[in-house]
């Protein structure tokens, strides 16, 4: 199977909707090149995925209603740009899929407690899909907790939802001089994971035949850049789609083998040997619209620790 036999196989079998394909473009290819895109060069990025004109005004209408991009107009033509509020919440979601799956257990537990009812219902419901969504559990009524939890994100988040001082916000370890259980037994109480196994599995069995055909395109004199943009995007989006809705637990918490360390791999290897033809690809693309659209920035190159 060659690479373009793959890309066709994939689209017909599992062809990306439209708006998401948008906000993975946007977060792995437009945000490091400025955050701004003019419509035509999003029609052009959008279109080998046989996305047309229709639907992707259609999709950045409803991703610019909900708040994720922002609209301008310079005569007859559009550019689109994601949101400041909207920033902070793909910087953080697009750093945790390219980071490295390293993460250790220090034995303490991060519990959100709202003890004292200071959160209204809209509130309560608010944090907890967030949380949710960060990968905490619910431990009890009124507690939400993670073994690994983000500081720095954490705080963004509750004050991004207005509710910063109003949660307790604590670490706690096992008491030594205590005979209670394993604090490690709260991962099988708070999480299933198999349904994330299966997602990184099915992710596998999809990508691990693409990972040998670009190793013979590129002994064979490698790959157009369309093509390599091609293949990042649909793949970023496969791992995104998977990686997202991984709780991130500590290594020493999570079932061995874990798929996800070799989705990882496979994700970083087929990454690093596509990004630099895709590159030109998306350069070419937005200096068509805009000449002085910029290269990707420094901190680009730190994906998947390091592109090199």
């Amino acid at each position: 199977m060659n690479c373009n036999d793959w890309i066709a196989g994939f689209l017909a079998s599992d062809p990306p909707r439209s708006k998401s394909l948008v906000v993975t473009i946007f977060g792995d290819a437009i945000v490091p090149h400025g955050g701004m895109v003019w419509l035509g060069s999003l029609i052009e990025l959008l279109a080998p995925f046989g996305v047309n004109d229709r639907l992707l005004r259609t999709a950045v209408f409803r991703l610019a209603q909900e708040g994720w991009l922002g609209a301008q107009r310079d005569g007859r033509r559009s550019s689109y740009a994601i949101t400041a509020p909207a920033m902070a919440r793909f910087v953080h979601a697009y750093r945790r899929i390219y980071a490295p799956l390293n993460v250790h257990w220090d034995g303490s537990w991060t519990l959100i407690l709202n003890g004292d009812g200071a959160l209204d219902a809209a509130e309560r419901s608010a944090v907890r899909k967030e949380l949710l969504w960060e990968g905490y559990s619910v431990i009890a009524p009124g507690i939400m907790g993670h073994p690994a939890a983000d500081g720095p994100a954490l705080d963004e988040l509750l004050k991004r939802l207005g509710v910063d001082g109003k949660l307790y916000a604590v670490q706690g370890k096992a008491m030594r001089q205590v005979s209670g259980r394993p604090l490690s037994e709260l991962v099988a109480a708070g999480w299933d994971l198999s349904g994330v196994a299966q997602g990184y599995q099915h992710f596998i069995s999809q990508f691990g035949p693409l990972l040998a055909a670009v190793q013979a395109a590129a002994a064979d004199g490698g790959l157009a850049p369309q093509q390599a943009y091609v293949i990042r995007t649909l793949l970023i989006h496969a791992y995104r789609r998977v990686q997202l809705h991984d709780p991130q637990l500590p290594v020493e918490l999570l079932p061995t083998p874990w798929p996800g360390a070799l989705a990882y791999e496979l994700t970083r290897a087929i990454y690093l040997a596509v990004f630099a033809a895709a590159e030109q690809h998306i350069d070419t693309t937005l200096r068509r619209e805009d000449a002085s659209a910029p290269a990707a920035e420094p901190a680009f190159f730190d994906r998947f620790g390091g592109l090199a």
